[in-house]
């Protein structure tokens, strides 16, 4: 059988081949029902030692009983055992419990189905705005297909952990840790849409190791942080970036309050004034509202006009 030719979308990507090896069904009896052929094996073998010339026969059935004890397996839950014949992959056997090969010659591989977690190692990568990280992620898997994980990779656990990292620093390049830059405001990034950013790690992770029979249960980001370098450089931009918000968001609400009180002074009547007058009270409002500290008020005891 020969591999399909690799596939390249309109986008770029690269698809991979697909498998050669399919888990199939392998045809298994029960473990104990195979014991009892055996034994009667075996007992047909001592009454040919008896009958004399028809002892010959035992040059078959000797060796044969001898064999059949390669066609015994004990498949435990969440296990799978994979058969070879002198080399050539036959089938796949899921069924746990004690089974019988009727075929003794079969050579036999057991694959774990079970869950496994991994954890990179942090990954030093810059950002899309190239600002140095540091990121790492946790990936749970398993394997489904235990042909394709025996046959189509070297070493499965270690694709598992290659592939995954491969997936993470892609991931990281293409979104930005936080919202500093103006461009990045309102879009995800890798500090605050840790689900969505979850999702499609998963994702890039399953489409790596498809191929290898391998199923990512979730994939997440376990560390994420600005790179030693430039922490503390970050850190004050960041600080910097929360005051100016801030500031925006007091005045605002000075400008609020300073129109709130012009339109209430008009429209009650309580004193008219010119727009020297209306200047001079929103400057006074706006750095009574706006300041850090607090204002010394001054008296006037003489009339608006002086």
């Amino acid at each position: 059988m020969q591999p399909s030719p690799i596939i390249v979308d309109n986008t770029g990507t690269v698809h991979a081949n697909q498998p050669l090896f399919k888990d199939r069904q392998a045809t298994s009896i029960n473990g104990f029902l195979g014991l009892l052929l055996h034994i009667g094996l075996g007992f047909t073998n001592l009454i040919l030692l008896a009958l004399g010339p028809a002892a010959l026969l035992i040059v078959i059935t000797g060796p044969l009983w001898l064999v059949i004890w390669n066609s015994y397996v004990i498949v435990n839950p969440n296990e799978a055992v994979v058969l070879q014949f002198f080399g050539k992959y036959k089938a796949t056997l899921k069924t746990e419990g004690f089974r019988f090969f009727l075929n003794p010659l079969y050579s036999k591989s057991k694959i774990s189905f079970k869950i496994n977690n991994f954890e990179s190692s942090k990954l030093k990568v810059n950002d899309v705005n190239a600002n140095p990280i540091d990121i790492a992620a946790v990936v749970v898997w398993r394997v489904y297909d235990a042909a394709e994980a025996m046959f189509e990779v070297e070493n499965y656990g270690h694709y598992v952990q290659i592939q995954s990292e491969a997936a993470l620093r892609e991931m990281a390049t293409k979104y930005p840790y936080d919202a500093i830059e103006e461009k990045d405001i309102g879009g995800i990034t890798l500090s605050s849409h840790q689900d969505e950013i979850a999702k499609q790690l998963q994702q890039s992770v399953e489409a790596r190791l498809a191929r290898a029979g391998i199923q990512v249960l979730e994939a997440r980001i376990s560390y994420l942080a600005y790179s030693t370098e430039i922490a503390q450089a970050m850190l004050r931009r960041q600080q910097a970036s929360a005051v100016v918000a801030a500031r925006r968001e007091i005045v605002d609400g000075a400008v609020g309050m300073v129109e709130l009180a012009l339109e209430q002074l008009s429209t009650k009547g309580i004193i008219e004034l010119d727009e020297d007058k209306k200047a001079t009270m929103v400057s006074n409002l706006l750095v009574v509202l706006c300041s850090e500290t607090d204002t010394t008020p001054v008296v006037n005891t003489g009339s608006l006009s002086n």
